[in-house]
């Protein structure tokens, strides 16, 4: 649910579909940033080639990172259905903007959306939730 507080900044309150908390990243701080002009020349294109074969290990991995991520997708389904059907506890969180502000267990899915809607509420008339979840 997205919510404004009165000074206009959005809010997000929502469940958390996994059971670990999710790192997001800015943009610009990636391991591959500083190789922005490499390959603009002969002697760059030398040092690219090299450092793709010594990258190759890496990609190997990540193909199988990628695979692996495949696969949770697609029993991704199976168990948030599982986790409504058989209620299991479900953790809300408030964003600010999508930086995660504070979270908390809530109960079954039924619970959990009464409290989501109660928090949306709390932040629209300007009292926020205390920072429970460190930068």
């Amino acid at each position: 649910m997205k919510v404004r507080d009165p000074e206009g900044q959005t809010w997000r309150v929502t469940r958390r579909w996994v059971p670990w908390r999710r790192r997001l990243r800015s943009a610009g701080t990636g391991p591959l940033d500083g190789l922005n002009g490499l390959g603009d020349d002969p002697i760059s294109a030398i040092i690219a080639i090299v450092l793709l074969i010594l990258a190759l290990p890496f990609v190997i991995l990540a193909l199988f990172v990628a695979f692996e991520f495949l696969l949770l997708l697609l029993l991704l389904p199976f168990a948030a259905l599982a986790r409504v059907a058989f209620g299991a506890h479900w953790t809300i969180e408030a964003r600010r903007g999508f930086t995660i502000w504070w979270d908390a267990r809530a109960g079954d899915w039924r619970t959990s959306g009464e409290r989501i809607r109660a928090v949306a509420g709390e932040i629209a008339e300007g009292r926020l939730p205390p920072r429970t979840v460190a930068e």
